[in-house]
């Protein structure tokens, strides 16, 4: 059975530091695009960030340059997510997601083939 688990979420401050985790299994994920999405409350699910496979290439969205950053192992197949300097407005479920995406789509998530669960991640002010 293929699946992605997340780990990390919690509470924070604003300002602290969370480093979220996503292990997959079932499969070869070593090949594949590996991003972080997350979803807040009344909002669309939005790309937080991408890696490519062999850890080359890595893309963010504008608003976490600089404060987040992606990372993948040396097996390829656990991706991390390290936020820091976090913002009240980062408030929102975080999901991994994997699948054979070009950079050029890195931000389109209909493309993605496997979703982790998500885990809540929430900054008090």
């Amino acid at each position: 059975q293929v699946q992605l688990v997340e780990s990390g979420g919690g509470l924070v401050q604003a300002g602290g530091s969370l480093r979220l985790s996503c292990a997959a299994s079932g499969r070869t994920f070593s090949s594949y695009t590996m991003a972080w999405f997350r979803q807040a409350p009344g909002k669309e699910r939005e790309f937080v960030a991408a890696i490519s496979w062999n850890g080359g290439m890595s893309e963010y969205t504008d608003s976490v340059k600089g404060r987040f950053t992606i990372s993948r192992d040396r097996s390829g197949i656990t991706v991390y997510l390290q936020m820091n300097s976090l913002k009240p407005e980062d408030t929102a479920v975080y999901y991994c997601a994997a699948g054979p995406i070009s950079r050029a789509n890195y931000q389109s998530d209909y493309l993605y083939n496997y979703w982790g669960q998500g885990t809540q991640v929430t900054v008090s002010s």
